[in-house]
């Protein structure tokens, strides 16, 4: 036999699109071709694939070889497909059994000794392969198992569903699809993952700071966006970093989104962060392709990274306003589109965005003991750096006041991590139960179907908005807040109490 088809996938976004790998054996001067808008990575796999055969006691053919990467206007990269190249090399030359092939999946980049390496995105693959898997199965054709790395396969496993086989090396996947049943792989399984990673912070290291603390469980509980505005050393750090410990636990899919997106970096996906809401804080030196990602083959950014997780942006006005302003789509929609002249990407972002800065650059424009040394016109420039439509998608802006001595040292510590939690979990199961997502999500007519005003409430919010000069978007974000603390609450009708508690927690730095 000279053909040889199998099957892979390639990467765009999130995506995993499924790749036929077709290779012949042709008469005539040895050479060996890649075709299939193959990037420099894939075209390297010549050599990569000549000598892994080789080392694993294989013949190489000497003949004239063309692999075709199918689709051939879908871009490929990386060295994924090493390992379908070589098995289809070895199936057309007749060095190993070509019955069964389309029974599986391949992913692993080969060593020149044979030995397979990990590759990025195994896990955005199986989650295809399991949706194309459920397909096959409504149409009565059998479902196709994945074979990939030692190393790509606890991450694989977590797909229920699908069976995953592990190999160490070349000749583990051979001896995998020869047909004596004692040499075939062992399926993997992620035991070790089932259980949530708990750790981090607490809450209870922070001493005072009430009001903060009371909007930080608003925000864990309806999915509201935070903007935390104090001098220096209040505790506004602290309060951040503490803040996915508030958040409700990932269900299953929360975690397998979560862990795809984190699986498409160049570290990969860590086991021991299975469960965790991700919490990403770059530093304000970052570029707006490092917040929303990019490059020739685009990758992730921070705000995909942070996906069902936490992005929390410290000292706000310190980052360019450039960068700021990519911020404001995917605040509203949750999805970040990445577009190239030959590839267009989406990414997930639906993240809770948590910042923190200082009222002035000196940090200390309002302190009871320290006077501030900036004049008008260098605060207003401090606080312009945060451009008003950016700031009208933040749905809590709070002061972290500074502190006395007494409430520093003699106050009593803070709620533990947990009982918040707890409480949040239930506020956001009413939600759920409700309208099917957080109050943070609601908008159009899922506001005026699910966020009922009493007269007083409408009288008073109408009242704060033409007062304030609130723009129409942050009068329905206060009143999504309100919502939520009537959810914590237990209660159905928001009162006059919840939507003025909603108003305070919008401390304006200027008109919106």
């Amino acid at each position: 036999m000279s053909l040889a088809v199998l099957r892979s996938r390639a990467l765009t976004g999130i995506e995993a699109p499924p790749v036929s790998v077709e290779i012949h054996l042709a008469n005539g001067l040895p050479v060996f071709n890649i075709v299939g808008l193959a990037d420099t990575e894939v075209r390297e796999s010549r050599e990569r694939v000549r000598a892994a055969l080789v080392n694993s006691q294989f013949e190489f053919p000497s003949r004239r070889i063309t692999v075709n990467l199918a689709p051939a206007d879908l871009p490929k990269e990386s060295g994924r497909f090493d390992l379908a190249i070589a098995l289809g090399i070895l199936a057309a030359s007749g060095q190993i059994p070509a019955d069964g092939l389309d029974a599986f999946e391949f992913a692993g980049e080969l060593s020149l000794a044979g030995d397979l390496r990990p590759v990025r995105g195994a896990l955005a693959m199986a989650m295809g392969l399991a949706r194309d898997n459920a397909r096959r199965a409504a149409d009565g054709l059998p479902a196709r198992a994945f074979v990939v790395a030692a190393g790509n396969g606890p991450e694989a496993a977590l797909i229920d569903g699908l069976a995953v086989y592990p190999g160490a090396t070349l000749l583990d996947i051979c001896n995998h699809l020869s047909p004596l049943p004692d040499r075939r792989l062992p399926q993997a399984r992620p035991s070790a993952l089932a259980a949530r990673a708990d750790g981090g912070p607490d809450m209870r290291d922070v001493r005072g700071q009430l009001q903060a603390r009371r909007a930080m469980e608003i925000a864990a509980a309806g999915q509201h966006s935070v903007l935390l505005l104090g001098p220096p050393g209040t505790g506004k750090s602290m309060l951040a970093q503490r803040f996915p410990g508030l958040l409700p636990p990932m269900t299953q899919q929360e975690a397998l989104e979560a862990a795809a997106v984190q699986s498409l970096t160049t570290g990969g996906f860590q086991p021991a962060l299975w469960g965790r809401r991700p919490f990403r804080s770059p530093h304000h030196t970052a570029s707006a392709p490092a917040l929303v990602g990019g490059g020739g083959n685009p990758r992730p950014g921070e705000i995909s990274l942070a996906h069902h997780g936490v992005l929390f942006l410290d000292e706000l006005p310190e980052f360019e306003r450039k960068v700021l302003e990519v911020l404001r789509e995917p605040l509203e929609t949750g999805r970040i589109t990445i577009s190239r002249a030959m590839a267009q990407a989406d990414f997930p972002a639906r993240f809770q965005f948590v910042a923190a800065m200082n009222p002035c650059p000196c940090g200390y424009l309002g302190h009871p003991s320290r006077p501030c040394r900036c004049t008008p016109d260098q605060v207003l420039r401090y606080q312009s750096h945060i451009s008003g439509p950016l700031l009208d998608r933040v749905d809590l802006q709070i002061e972290v006041p500074a502190q006395s001595q007494q409430d520093m040292f003699d106050g009593p510590p803070g709620e533990p991590s947990d009982a918040v939690r707890a409480r949040a979990a239930v506020a956001r199961e009413r939600q759920l139960a409700r309208q099917g997502m957080p109050n943070g999500d609601l908008s159009g007519r899922e506001i005026d179907a699910h966020c009922p005003l009493g007269n007083d409430a409408q009288n008073l919010l109408r009242g704060a908005m033409q007062t304030l000069g609130w723009s129409a978007r942050a009068y329905f974000r206060v009143l999504k807040v309100a919502r939520t603390i009537a959810d914590l609450e237990g209660a159905s009708v928001l009162t006059a109490a919840h939507v003025a508690e909603a108003i305070q927690y919008r401390r304006a730095l200027r008109t919106a």
